[in-house]
């Protein structure tokens, strides 16, 4: 089956290249979704000794490597592979050059939201996971740069008489958990967690997504120049708090799904119960 291409993958690995020597200035961003990863992975008590790192830009391998989990870190852009100074894998994240059950944990820390086969790639993932081997991942989901979207489709409008694409498009919290579901996953979980993030300037924000290698995309975008008046009246729209700063919280999904293995709890089938739900109703406090 044709997969529809939303992205273009030749200028997402171009953005990360540009953005290779720049992506020190969001470090506190990444450094703290990072972090709320590696706080869902205190909560597990199975430890883990080889892990895939995919597109984590020098931040997350390091850390794992720091807990003794020997990590290897995949990335589509060959100069984001050379920073992170441990084993690495110059790869296209949408095909895994791995074998089947390579890794104890594979994580993806912001870096699965310009994938254009999201389900294609969460196979692959559990197919390259041991059995009860860890997927943890989180990625962006509505309403992140809902304000940037609308103050752009409004200025385009207004300009222009029409729209293009701009922003890329995100999921939502649902759709990640179905996604692991699809993709046959045991246990998944898929839970909202939000970075606060505010700008005194509007290029602040334009800023730190080229940094990031966040920039436009899409493969339907316009391959025109921006006007700078086009611009300037869609940063102008940006909404503001009454300090005038400009709030663009990044909302993500934090996601968990395990590899099936026969050691897992497993539901029990309809008519298995022992205690009716009135029963356990009534006695409880």
């Amino acid at each position: 089956m044709d997969v529809p291409q939303i992205f273009d993958r030749r200028i997402v690995r171009l953005h990360r290249d540009r953005a290779a020597d720049q992506v020190d200035h969001v470090r506190p961003v990444l450094e703290e979704a990072a972090g709320r990863l590696l706080d869902r992975l205190d909560d597990v008590t199975r430890s883990f000794g080889t892990a895939l790192d995919i597109g984590g830009r020098g931040v997350m391998a390091p850390l794992l490597r720091g807990r003794g989990i020997a990590t290897a870190a995949g990335d589509l852009s060959p100069r984001m592979c050379a920073r992170d100074g441990g084993p690495a894998v110059c790869m296209d994240d949408e095909w895994l050059p791995f074998a089947p059950a390579s890794f104890d944990l594979v994580v993806a820390c912001l870096s699965l939201h310009w994938v254009n086969d999201l389900p294609g790639l969460l196979a692959q993932v559990r197919n390259i996971l041991v059995p009860d081997g860890l997927f943890l991942a989180c990625m962006p989901v509505l309403p992140t740069l809902a304000g940037l979207r609308h103050a752009l489709m409004e200025a385009e409008t207004a300009h222009q008489g029409g729209i293009s694409p701009r922003v890329a498009p995100f999921p939502g919290l649902r759709d990640c958990a179905g996604l692991l579901q699809r993709a046959g996953f045991a246990l998944p979980v898929a839970d909202l967690d939000v970075i606060h993030l505010s700008y005194q300037t509007p290029m602040g924000l334009i800023a730190d997504l080229r940094h990031a290698g966040e920039t436009n995309a899409l493969c339907q975008r316009t391959r025109k120049v921006t006007p700078a008046a086009l611009l300037a009246d869609a940063l102008g729209r940006l909404p503001r708090d009454d300090d005038g700063s400009i709030a663009q919280d990044l909302h993500i999904a934090v996601m968990t799904g395990w590899a099936p293995a026969p050691t897992q709890p497993q539901p029990l089938r309809p008519g298995q119960f022992t205690t009716p739900l009135e029963d356990a109703l009534r006695d409880s406090p």
